[in-house]
């Protein structure tokens, strides 16, 4: 397996240097800053990704501050009690994103956070108190216990709630390929484990945050 600093150097090189590679990389907070984040940011940030999967996120960006308005600041716990009738009323809301399946997960997402964050002491602290080690564990706990957070989006609303993580894009596998980090494409429980101890090592090598790593790595291959 390469060494991060060779990794590192092509990326450099490739966009202009290690000030203009700087400029690049994710916003990633502390642990302790994830677990004191209130729900209502993360189930925000949860919902966001929900809309954003299969559409432009410059969009939904664009037209979030009118869904943090009209569903009073994602308080989970009111939004919980969201009726099929309110929700019909909100597709009638044009400065909203009017899917109805998207916006069917709002009370159900509500509801389980508010649940775990009750028996947890809010939700920020879970996800921020999982080992980096098993990443994959956390994403698929997240696909499990919410809507529509299988495939990259439990990675995504990680990334969006400032958590500490690294994606698998097409470019970040074609990179961890070219590095000799795997073989092929991580579809065995195997070679996923070899993908999340391979971001490990080379966080041990570099001291980066693995969001850091993963975008580095995606500007290696073109």
């Amino acid at each position: 397996m390469l060494a991060f600093q060779v990794i590192e150097d092509r990326a450099a090189a490739r966009v202009g240097g290690p000030e203009a590679l700087a400029g690049l990389m994710p916003a990633v907070l502390s642990t302790q800053e994830v677990a004191n984040r209130p729900d209502r940011e993360l189930l925000s940030a949860m919902t966001r990704r929900i809309f954003q999967a299969g559409m432009k996120h410059s969009v939904i960006n664009d037209r979030w501050p009118a869904f943090e308005t009209y569903f009073w600041g994602f308080e989970p716990e009111k939004l919980m009690l969201l009726s099929e009738e309110q929700l019909e009323q909100a597709m009638q809301n044009r400065a909203l994103i009017r899917h109805w399946g998207k916006l069917r997960t709002i009370p159900a997402n509500a509801g389980e956070m508010h649940r775990i964050s009750k028996a947890e002491g809010g939700f920020g602290q879970v996800i921020a108190a999982w080992p980096d080690s098993d990443l994959f564990g956390l994403w698929a706990w997240l696909g499990k216990r919410f809507q529509r957070m299988g495939g990259q989006s439990g990675a995504r609303f990680l990334r969006l709630a400032g958590r500490d993580t690294f994606l698998l894009t097409d470019d970040v596998i074609a990179a961890l390929i070219a590095s000799d980090a795997v073989d092929g494409k991580p579809s065995r429980k195997a070679d996923r484990q070899k993908v999340n101890d391979a971001f490990i090592e080379w966080q041990s090598q570099c001291g980066r945050p693995l969001a850091h790593i993963s975008r580095i790595l995606s500007m290696t291959v073109d």
